[in-house]
């Protein structure tokens, strides 16, 4: 069985319609790729529709505002992305005059673009034979051929590219490609693969050997920390909030937040109460507080996970010169606190 040729068939039959498969326009592949990345379909078609209704161009995505942008990103997650995104943007509509580079190695130039976007949109949009290797290629390769090479291991990431630039079809890479990316996603799934019905069961090493479950290998990485935040949402009388935008380098650069208070545990109220009464935002002030939530809102972020508290903070006048409750919707946030403006209901 030729492998490469079944693939594309398969493709041409099972395909989903998604709007990025009509068109060979480098600036909607580069855009649907970056959406796409760590996030599933289901979830990032919305954006990708909102990206391309909001910035139809490359010139107007890198016009926007950098804030603009994050907003617009919200609740995706993975910031850099958004913020590599716009970056970029602006490189390729002032430098290169909106001309996407036109190869796998050019690309690679770009900022936010690695081995995976670089070779999807070299392939989709300029015919180029590189093969992509992400997460659904790896499980299909490893299960066919019975690889074991941990795939997050520099042998396994070598071993596994290598492979996929030997089966793609010189002559159609972009959907062999595309047929790989989608057999992983839709067939060869991580969870209960459609293997019964699989037109490469007769060839497959995992089927056969009963090691669906067994493949792709991959070392365990480092259990995630424990972070215990304390988010102090200001209320003053004249229906003002504090907002504070998360500067530097680390999770949430340049998103907005409630200021905020990091322990080494959880707090409950006496606890909080002793923490705060020398925080310089109300010393000298007369405030009531309370615990929004007992229980804490764990936020799961893919090498910490965030037990965070939100304490209402009822003050008369804030410290300085706030935001409006009206406005807050404005302001780019993590998906954390955005879940918490909607719950609480400022309005």
């Amino acid at each position: 069985m030729n492998f490469s040729k079944s693939l594309i068939h398969w493709y041409s039959i099972n395909k989903r319609n998604l709007p990025w498969r009509n068109t060979k326009d480098p600036y909607r592949i580069w855009l649907s790729e970056i959406i796409l990345q760590q996030t599933q379909v289901a979830q990032g078609l919305p954006y990708y529709e909102a990206f391309l209704e909001t910035y139809p161009t490359v010139f107007q995505l890198a016009n926007a505002d950098e804030s603009e942008v994050l907003k617009l990103w919200q609740g995706l997650g993975y910031y850099s992305r958004a913020r590599n995104l716009h970056a970029t943007s602006k490189y390729i509509a002032n430098e290169l005059d909106g001309d996407f580079p036109n190869n796998y190695k050019d690309l690679l130039n770009l900022k936010g673009v690695g081995d995976y976007t670089a070779s999807a949109i070299a392939s989709i949009c300029f015919d180029e034979a590189s093969a992509v290797v992400d997460g659904n290629v790896y499980r299909v390769l490893s299960r066919y051929f019975g690889i074991d090479t941990p795939i997050n291991s520099s042998k396994g990431v070598k071993e596994f590219k290598t492979l996929a630039q030997e089966l793609i079809d010189k002559n159609n890479p972009a959907e062999f490609n595309q047929g790989l990316m989608e057999f992983g996603a839709t067939h060869c799934k991580p969870q209960n693969p459609f293997c019964n019905k699989c037109p490469f069961s007769e060839g497959c090493i995992a089927f056969n050997e009963n090691r669906i479950s067994e493949l792709p290998v991959k070392i365990k990485t480092a259990k995630a920390k424990k972070k215990f935040f304390n988010f102090l949402v200001f209320i003053s009388e004249d229906d003002t909030i504090i907002l504070e935008k998360r500067e530097g380098k680390g999770i949430w650069q340049n998103l907005y937040q409630f200021p905020l208070i990091e322990t080494d545990n959880d707090l409950n109220a006496e606890n909080f109460k002793k923490h705060i009464e020398n925080y310089n935002l109300l010393k000298g002030k007369r405030f009531k507080f309370y615990l929004y939530n007992e229980e804490s809102i764990i936020h799961k972020l893919s090498h910490q996970h965030l037990f965070t508290k939100f304490w209402i903070i009822n003050i008369v006048k804030l410290p300085f010169e706030g935001v409006s409750i009206k406005k807050i919707r404005e302001y780019p946030v993590p998906i954390l606190i955005g879940n918490f403006i909607e719950a609480f209901n400022f309005d």
